[in-house]
């Protein structure tokens, strides 16, 4: 069986790769760089920083907020998740999310998430060390969302959010809307499921203050751009299934409104419901050509169950990212068996 599973992932990979190589990148590489707002595109789930991004139809937990809203109905009890993504250095991103029961298959869902760039020297022609003067990048996005289990097999959820903008003195401010489902078969926890993610209206900074020109024309303009909407659908299956570990993988296809279409593969290997290792690759991604890995460790036997995890990519431009997270649940122990996250628990 393990044999089997290693060839069928080989041949996969290597067919994708020469597909995605003559077909992939004619069909969006020409609009790179028409969204605005591109903040909204980062991986806020360290679980999914480490199966690179191949994430749509993964268990719930804490981080599903960000990923497929229709994985929040799989949550027991009150969830809070806190995770933190930081790269280029300095620059974080982090994200609270907390999940309150509305009745046994219902979830109400409240998200927040700030990018700050911190303390910046405005620098100009003549003072190119800096002027003394500093500025501010900053993105907020507060959301509230709604998730439904409708059977056993199908679940739906959504999400509103505000997303705020501040670029020194410019600002702007737009809503944004999520929305995902997701069907579960009985065959080997195999799933499928479909997320659109950042669909709003468009968005332009405004602002009063004038730059400095010098020999540039004095007359700016700011247009308009829409949001980095993307649509995502995949599967996920237990390729090996024993009763001390299994292990999961993940086939993800993502179509961005300002990018060429893109494939997402990923793995967890789940060890006696105490340990995960994550792994993954990203094929048709300009500057992430390194797999991705993360591991996370569950602490199942505890009064309020909670679990720690941590995710890397590398990437050609911004460095290393680090995606660090955790999460845990205010709900009383089932006597039933019950999944939290990747856990499954009596």
């Amino acid at each position: 069986m393990f044999k089997q599973a290693i060839f069928i992932a080989t041949f996969l990979f290597v067919g994708s790769q020469a597909s995605f190589a003559q077909i992939f990148p004619n069909l969006g590489g020409q609009r790179v760089g028409i969204s605005a707002l591109t903040f909204l595109k980062n991986t806020l789930s360290p679980r999914s920083v480490g199966m690179a991004g191949a994430d749509v139809t993964l268990t719930g937990d804490g981080y599903c907020f960000n990923t497929n809203p229709a994985l929040v109905s799989e949550l027991k009890g009150t969830t809070i998740g806190l995770n933190n993504l930081t790269f280029a250095n300095s620059i974080n991103h982090t994200s609270l999310n907390i999940a309150f029961p509305l009745s046994t298959a219902s979830r109400l869902t409240i998200n927040m998430n700030n990018l700050s760039s911190g303390a910046m020297e405005k620098r100009t022609e003549f003072q190119p060390n800096g002027t003394g003067e500093y500025f501010y990048v900053g993105q907020t996005v507060a959301g509230v969302g709604y998730a439904q289990q409708l059977s056993d097999m199908f679940s739906f959820g959504g999400q509103v959010k505000v997303v705020h903008e501040s670029l020194a003195e410019y600002r702007t401010t737009t809503l944004g809307v999520d929305m995902g489902f997701l069907y579960r078969t009985d065959y080997k926890h195999l799933r499928f499921a479909a997320a659109v993610q950042h669909f709003g209206g468009n968005s332009s900074l405004n602002g009063s203050e004038k730059p400095v020109t010098y020999t540039r024309n004095s007359a700016i303009t700011i247009d308009e751009f829409s949001a980095p909407t993307l649509f995502k659908m995949g599967a996920s299956i237990r390729a090996i299934d024993r009763p001390d570990y299994y292990l999961t993988t993940a086939v993800q296809l993502n179509h961005p409104n300002d990018n060429a279409e893109n494939i997402r593969l990923g793995a967890e290997f789940v060890f006696r419901n105490k340990f995960s290792l994550r792994t993954g690759y990203k094929i048709n991604v300009n500057g992430e050509k390194w797999p991705t890995g993360g591991i996370g460790i569950i602490f199942a036997d505890a009064k309020f169950p909670f679990t720690l995890d941590y995710g890397f990519f590398p990437s050609d431009y911004l460095g290393m990212y680090h995606s660090v997270g955790f999460y845990f649940s205010l709900g009383k122990k089932d006597e039933t068996p019950r999944t939290i996250g990747t856990v499954e628990m009596n």
